[in-house]
Order: structure tokens, then C-alpha cells, then sequence
């Protein structure tokens, strides 16, 4: 009896320990979401669009759908997660109109890029809960969400396809 309690307490030990292990820490998620937007940004892989706005075309991911949309915004849902995307088409893809607007003393991460031809960004705030709001945008385009630590990675390389999409067809037509 007493082997098959040290057994059990070492076998719930170990699960305990590997599953710990398992989780990120915010910072290594918040640094995950920072390359991956950054890596979209600067990729060389074409976005394509497949839905029609008012004045230009967008890429959206299958998993979401367009709840309502006007000639300068969507919105997009995915289950209970909702992504509010804004389009300025009176402002380039090299505007930092949005990212002067998005600083805050409050952000987690703020990280600018640009490639001559557009400016990039991505701003993390914390949320009133234990998520993150998390905004992408290039030119005058912004997408911003409610996200959680285990999403922010794959939300931020999403959010920056959808903005280098609307960047990509306003250079293509200027």
C-alpha cells in the first residue's frame, strides 16, 4: 500500500510538473506575438484577398465571418471573439497616423516596422480581465481584438495578414 501512494504521488508530481511546463509565460507569449506579426509584416508571400469591400478588396481567415461592414469598417466574428477592423482609404500604407494614435503608457508591447513602401504595427494593452486587447495595423488600415495569452501569437500573425492585405490593395491602386 504504501509503494503504490509514493507511486501515485510521484506519477501526479510529474504530470503536475510537465503540464507546468506546458504554459507559457506572458512575456514569452508576448514576444511570440511580437515575431509573428513582425514576420508577416515583412514577408514576401502574397496575401490573397478573397472578399469585396465598399472601395477595395481584404483577406479574411475562413474561421471568421463578417458580421457587419460599411465603407470603412468590419466586423468579424469568430464565436465569441469579435475583431473590429477599420480601413482609412484616404491614408497610404506608409501612414503612422494609427500608430501615433495607438501609443499608451499602458502597452505591454508597442513595435513599429517599416519597408519604405508601408509602416506596421503592433500594440498589446492588458484587458480588464486576464486577456489582452491586441491591435495590428498598417497605413490606414487597424484590426483590434480581445484575445487570450494562448491565441495572441496566432491573432497577431492573422490580424497583420488581414492589414497587409488592405495595404497591398491600396498600393495596387494608387
Amino acid at each position: 500500500m504504501k509503494n503504490l501512494i509514493v507511486t501515485l504521488s510521484v506519477t501526479a508530481l510529474a504530470i503536475i510538473l510537465l503540464a507546468g511546463c506546458g504554459f507559457k509565460s506572458e512575456e514569452e507569449a508576448l514576444a511570440d506575438a511580437k515575431e509573428a506579426a513582425e514576420a508577416v509584416f515583412y514577408s514576401d508571400t502574397p496575401v490573397e484577398t478573397n472578399y469585396e469591400m465598399e472601395s477595395n478588396s481584404i483577406y479574411i481567415p475562413d474561421r471568421l465571418e463578417v458580421e457587419s461592414k460599411d465603407e470603412s469598417n468590419l466586423i468579424l466574428v469568430d464565436g465569441k471573439q469579435t475583431y473590429i477592423v477599420f480601413y482609412n482609404e484616404f491614408e497610404p500604407a506608409s501612414s503612422e497616423l494609427n500608430y501615433e494614435a495607438a501609443q499608451s503608457d499602458q502597452a505591454l508591447v508597442l513595435d513599429s516596422y517599416s519597408d519604405g513602401d508601408k509602416f506596421g504595427y503592433i500594440r498589446i494593452l492588458p484587458d480588464d480581465g486576464e486577456g489582452y486587447e491586441l491591435q495590428i495595423g498598417i497605413g490606414g488600415a487597424k484590426i483590434t481584438t480581445y484575445t487570450r495569452k494562448s491565441r495572441i501569437k496566432n491573432d497577431a500573425s492573422e490580424l497583420m495578414n488581414i492589414a497587409k492585405s488592405i495595404a497591398i490593395e491600396q498600393e495596387s491602386i494608387e
